[in-house]
C-alpha cells in the first residue's frame, strides 16, 4: 500500500486521457446505434472492393464499411428504401451473375438511442445492487463504495479507451461492446470481492491490527491467485483478438481490457479507496 500514490496517478492519467479522448474525438458508433443497414452478400467471382465501392457511388448511397472475404462481402451503409435495394440487387447480379444474399439488416436510429438508454440503465442499477449487495454482506457500507466505485472506474476506462481505438483503428460500439462492458462489471468485482474477504478474516483475528497492514496482507496472499487466474482468461482473448475473425475482434479486445483493468483495480484502486474511508479507524 505503500505505492498508492502510484497507483493513483496511473489512474488519474488513464482517466484524463479518457477524458480527453470522448470529448475530442468522441466514439465511432456501429448501426447498433447510429442506425443503418448490413448486407452480407456472396459474390464467387470476387470483384475488387472498388467494384463494389462504385455500385453504391452509382446510386448515390453512403457506404459505412466494406469487409471482403473470399467472395464473402459485409457492407454497412445507411438506411435505404425498397426502390434502392431492388436496385442494388439488380447491379450486382449484373456483376456477379451467381450473387446471392446471406443477411440484410435495417436499424433505425430511434433503436440505437433505446439501445444505449437501457446499457446506461443496466449499468446504474447494476452499481446500485452490488453496492447493496456487497455492504451487507460485509456488514459495512465502506465496502460496498469501494467496490463500486472501483467497478466504475475500470468502465469509464473501457469506454475511453474505445474512443482512443476508435480515433486511430477504426473501433466500432456496437451491442458486443455493450456485452464486454457489463462482463467488465462482474469482472472487476469478482477479484475485489476475493480481497475484500480476506481483509474481513484478518480483520476478524486481529481487530486491533491497522488496516494498512490489513490491506498489505490480504493483497499479498490473494494477489498472486488473483493474476494466474486472470492470465488464464488474458491469454484466450489475446489469441482471439489475433486470430479471430473481424466480427469478434474488438469484442474479444474490449473484454481484454476489461479483463486486465479488473485485475489492476481490485488490488490498486479498491483496496487504497476502502483505506481512505477507513482512514479515521486506522
Amino acid at each position: 500500500m505503500k505505492l498508492r500514490p502510484l497507483f493513483l496517478t496511473i489512474s488519474l492519467i488513464c482517466i484524463s486521457a479518457s477524458i480527453f479522448s470522448i470529448f475530442k474525438w468522441g466514439f465511432h458508433p456501429s448501426i447498433d446505434f447510429a442506425g443503418g443497414s448490413i448486407w452480407e452478400i456472396s459474390l464467387p467471382s470476387q470483384p475488387s472492393s472498388d467494384q463494389v465501392s462504385d455500385i453504391f457511388i452509382s446510386q448515390n448511397i453512403s457506404l459505412i464499411s466494406l469487409s471482403p472475404d473470399s467472395g464473402h462481402y459485409t457492407l454497412k451503409f445507411q438506411n435505404i428504401d425498397q426502390q434502392q435495394k431492388i436496385n442494388l440487387d439488380t447491379e450486382f447480379r449484373q456483376l456477379d451473375a451467381d450473387f446471392s444474399q446471406q443477411r440484410f439488416e435495417t436499424l433505425s436510429p430511434s433503436l440505437g438511442k433505446e439501445l444505449l438508454k437501457k446499457t446506461i440503465s443496466a449499468i446504474i442499477l447494476s452499481s446500485l445492487a452490488l453496492f447493496l449487495f456487497i455492504g451487507r454482506r460485509f456488514k459495512d457500507q465502506a465496502f460496498g463504495i469501494s467496490a463500486v466505485l472501483a467497478m466504475l472506474h475500470d468502465t469509464f476506462i473501457l469506454i475511453g479507451s474505445f474512443s482512443l481505438l476508435g480515433h486511430f483503428f477504426g473501433a466500432e460500439l456496437d451491442t458486443l461492446f455493450v456485452t464486454a462492458v457489463l462482463t467488465t462489471l462482474s469482472a472487476s468485482v469478482h477479484d475485489t470481492v476475493v480481497t475484500f474477504d480476506r481483509i474481513r478474516e484478518l480483520r476478524f483475528k486481529n481487530f486491533k491490527t491497522k488496516w494498512v497492514d490489513l490491506a498489505n496482507q490480504a493483497v499479498s496472499e490473494t494477489l498472486v491467485r488473483s493474476v494466474n487466474n486472470s492470465m488464464t482468461i488474458i491469454f484466450m482473448l489475446l489469441s482471439l483478438a489475433i486470430l479471430g475473425g473481424d466480427t469478434t475482434r474488438w469484442f474479444a479486445i474490449a473484454l481484454l481490457v476489461g479483463a486486465v483493468l479488473g485485475t489492476y483495480s481490485s488490488f490498486a484502486v479498491a483496496v487504497p479507496i476502502l483505506l481512505f474511508l477507513k482512514k479515521k479507524e486506522s
